[in-house]
């Protein structure tokens, strides 16, 4: 990837566009999730070329998301199986290391097994961390992250025991958001660690974020002047 002067050390994705995708196309929505799943792939392998950016964050399935249909919620839980399956060597050849965002135990006992297992084959590996948010909700990783300070004996709950608590952690706070589709809104993703993030909205659906759409977003954010509330 061509150099540019100033990368993020945290980049965030919300996927957004892939039922759109496909039914733009006369495709099932399930087709739009698989291709989506590329996109993912396709962007991870982009990141890992690139020594500056160590942390990439993934808004793969929300809270909200168990109101859509059952046909295609499950669809979605076996496109991430096979994703893992497909491309595990290609993973362990980037030095990858996987983790996972939210309330897993809802899931399927299946999907359940082979999320801990990439994340527990990836945990010795040193290079890009990439965090799947997966039954994730950012006010109830806030309201988790407090309830665990207290737990720990904690009388007045810091926003350093928030940040040491939060399911990204040790992440950094986000630099840079991206959200595909056009949709200009966080959607509960990440509100703690995107207190000062640069945030860019452009309107192609993910399945479409190809290398491309990856390097036109971080000439944008090299030419963002990041002020944290300062002039």
């Amino acid at each position: 990837m061509k150099k540019i002067a100033n990368y993020p050390v945290h980049i965030a994705f919300i996927m957004d566009g892939n039922r759109r995708w496909a039914v733009r196309r006369g495709l099932k929505k399930e087709y739009g999730h698989k291709k989506g799943a590329e996109s993912i792939v396709e962007i991870i392998g982009e990141l890992t070329k690139i020594k500056e950016i160590k942390f990439a964050s993934f808004f793969a399935f929300s809270t909200e998301n168990w109101n859509r249909d059952k046909k295609e919620i499950d669809a979605i839980f076996d496109i991430v199986k096979n994703m893992f399956d497909e491309n595990e060597e290609k993973f362990k050849k980037w030095n990858v290391k996987f983790t996972v965002m939210g309330d897993t135990s809802r899931f399927d006992s299946e999907i359940q097994k082979r999320i801990i297992k990439e994340v527990e084959e990836s945990k010795n590996n040193t290079g890009l961390v990439v965090n799947l948010a997966l039954n994730y909700g950012g006010r109830d990783d806030i309201v988790r992250a407090v309830n665990n300070s207290l737990e720990k004996g904690k009388k007045k709950v810091t926003e350093n025991d928030i940040l040491e608590n939060l399911y990204s952690f040790p992440a950094p706070d986000i630099d840079f958001l991206i959200r595909t589709s056009g949709e200009m809104r966080l959607s509960n993703f990440m509100l703690f660690q995107l207190a000062y993030s640069e945030l860019y909205f452009p309107k192609v659906c993910w399945p479409s974020f190809r290398r491309k759409e990856l390097l036109k977003a971080l000439k944008i954010y090299s030419k963002r002047n990041r002020r944290f509330g300062g002039n």
